[in-house]
């Protein structure tokens, strides 16, 4: 059955080549048709109107929507135009019609038009475009940047009733002075102050979805020296992924400020690497390992075996999955990586080809006294067990997901972390399984960060607390991160170390000033306070110990650092430690830990 709309745009076009069939004759004669051309235009008019009809249904100009009506609509009505033109003239030719040849040329034109100027005159006013919202209920805006998302922006605010564009701003000088969409852009970001207090503009949105977070940096001091507030249309990343769109406007994130730019992976080798393959994640449930997880799915693997030792967190991942990604086949394992028992058989029944080993005990302070030896247990016996049993189980590669506190370690949680890249080392001259290790420093938002801790704080009205004033950390987003990891696991080649490129490090006093800024507040509203060094808490992370330097790879961010390995004893040595009784004291774990590993250094 034929939809009515579609019946009623069918129509009006006949209607409108019929009406226009006149119309063309009237400006042939300057509006008086002489007596025998009105006989000929009514002996001719069924027959244009037949033609045409056939050759628009024909072209499929009813299968749009005409709110929707747009260039390529646009191009189809010119063809169908133009093809009935020509079907009209032979038509009338053939049954000796003698039409004027102006007219046949006048047709056409008119009728293209009519049928063009309807369809977006309707898109128009169902856009509110030629009533726009009453502009006293609209708060007024500025949009930064005037490129293709600016452009996506500006449609998309036209016709919003919350918000309505004054102006827009952008450095290139070729477009200041020029109009996007209608609206003026006012000049470049230096010349932001000066119309912000023109116009009464208290808010802006950066449309530079692709920027550099440098770029995005300067933006956003840019406009809070304005006195504006700050929004932004969703990242590159999310928009290429499909997401979001460019009209989900959202509030700028520390990640927006802090983050990188994006990494570029080599996604047919990962494709060829992992496609069809079973993959196995420990730690599935933890910031990392899921999104480890959300990255692999991306690569049809055969299937992906996700074991974790938290209940609600592995059923949080399932759920995500069955929505995200339906077709990928998943089993969800509940086991602690220090049970041998259940290792292997997870192991023995899924058989994977490849094992990210991510979970791990990383919270500095938890793990310097009370649970030092559980640290122990998890990072390293864990990380020996699952090793041990990717061996056993003829697993092609295992990646070790590490961390820059295994380097000069200091406390309880980078000693463990770094005796588990040694194990990995350790293990490997007698294996087919190639072991692969990488390094990085802090994410951002992850499990034990300091970013929810400090919205918490400001969500309280603060103060916000600082252990130290020069404390620096190394960021990145879970997302990079966990790309990183893929990455270096399709490279390695087994016995090495990967070490990320972290970029610059970060203060974490200017990270909180940040974080309160974008808030939307001043410091003079919430405070910062310094509370001290925690246990087991240095200033400065290191990439690299002394006696260690780095070797640069094909991919731009990844490095493998030349550390030295331990002999045979070494490992007998440290396997008889974790097998025997646990130590009494923290201090004897923190013994034991400097006597396998003179590099470590404990507060």
């Amino acid at each position: 059955m034929i939809n009515p709309r579609t019946l009623a745009a069918f129509a009006h076009d006949l209607a409108a080549c019929a009406l226009v069939w006149f119309a063309a004759f009237a400006l042939r004669f300057n509006l008086e048709i002489p007596a025998q051309f009105e006989g000929v235009a009514l002996e001719s008019l069924p027959w244009v109107v037949l033609a045409d009809g056939a050759v628009f249904w024909l072209f499929g100009l009813y299968r749009g929507l005409w709110r929707y009506a747009s260039l390529p609509d646009l191009k189809r009505i010119l063809l169908a135009v133009a093809v009935g033109a020509v079907t009209v003239a032979a038509l009338l030719f053939m049954l000796t019609i003698a039409v004027p040849r102006s007219v046949l040329i006048l047709h056409p034109l008119l009728l293209l038009l009519v049928m063009g100027g309807s369809r977006f005159a309707y898109r128009a006013w169902k856009e509110q475009r030629l009533i726009a919202p009453a502009d006293a209920a609209r708060e007024p805006v500025f949009v930064i940047g005037g490129g293709e998302a600016a452009v996506t922006l500006l449609k998309d605010l036209e016709r919003s009733p919350q918000w309505r564009v004054r102006g827009v701003f952008d450095d290139d000088p070729a477009k200041q002075g020029r109009q996007i969409q209608g609206i003026a852009v006012l000049g470049p970001l230096s010349a932001l102050p000066e119309r912000t207090a023109a116009f009464g503009v208290t808010l802006a949105i950066i449309a530079m979805p692709e920027a550099t977070h440098g770029v995005r940096r300067r933006v956003v001091e840019a406009c809070r020296a304005a006195g504006l507030r700050v929004m932004t249309v969703p990242s590159f990343d999310d928009l290429v992924s499909g997401r979001v769109t460019v009209s989900q406007i959202r509030h700028v994130e520390l990640d927006d400020l802090l983050g990188r730019d994006p990494v570029s992976l080599d996604a047919a080798g990962l494709k060829d690497w992992l496609a069809g393959r079973r993959v196995l994640v420990t730690g599935a449930g933890g910031s990392i390992g899921s999104e480890l997880c959300r990255q692999l799915a991306r690569f049809n693997p055969a299937g992906l075996v996700l074991f974790e030792a938290n209940e609600y967190a592995l059923y949080t991942l399932e759920q995500e999955f069955q929505k995200r990604f339906p077709e990928v086949p998943l089993v969800c394992a509940i086991g602690d990586v220090r049970d041998a028992a259940r290792v292997n058989a997870v192991l023995a029944a899924e058989k994977p080809a490849v094992v990210f080993h991510a979970a791990a005990y990383k919270h500095v302070p938890l793990m310097e006294n009370a649970n030092a030896w559980q640290a122990v247990e998890n990072n390293v016996g864990g990380t020996r067990t699952v090793a041990r049993a990717a061996i056993a189980h003829s697993v092609e590669k295992f990646v070790l997901v590490s961390t820059d506190k295994a380097v000069n370690p200091v406390n309880v949680m980078g000693a463990t972390k770094r005796l588990a890249e040694l194990v990995c080392q350790a293990v490997q001259p007698e294996s087919g399984t190639q072991f692969v290790s990488v390094r990085f420093g802090n994410v951002l938002g992850s499990t034990g960060s300091v970013i929810p801790k400090f919205r918490e704080q400001i969500a309280a009205g603060g103060p916000v607390t600082v252990t130290h004033p020069e404390i620096t950390r190394y960021f990145m987003s879970i997302p990079e991160a966990a790309q990183l990891v893929l990455q270096a696991g399709l490279m390695g080649r087994g016995g090495q170390i990967f070490v990320l490129d972290m970029g610059e490090p970060v203060k974490i006093v200017d990270l909180a000033r940040d974080l309160i800024r974008l808030s939307g507040f001043g410091e003079n509203e919430i405070k910062i306070t310094f509370s001290g060094l925690r246990p087991g808490e240095k200033l400065y992370e290191e990439p690299l110990a002394a006696d260690e330097n780095l070797l640069a790879t094909p991919h731009p961010k990844l490095y493998v650092a030349r550390a030295k390995t331990e002999d045979a004893h070494w490992f007998a040595d440290l396997e008889a430690w974790l097998d025997g009784p646990a130590p009494a004291t923290a201090a004897d774990v923190r013994a034991g830990l400097a006597r396998r590993m003179p590099e470590y250094r404990p507060q």
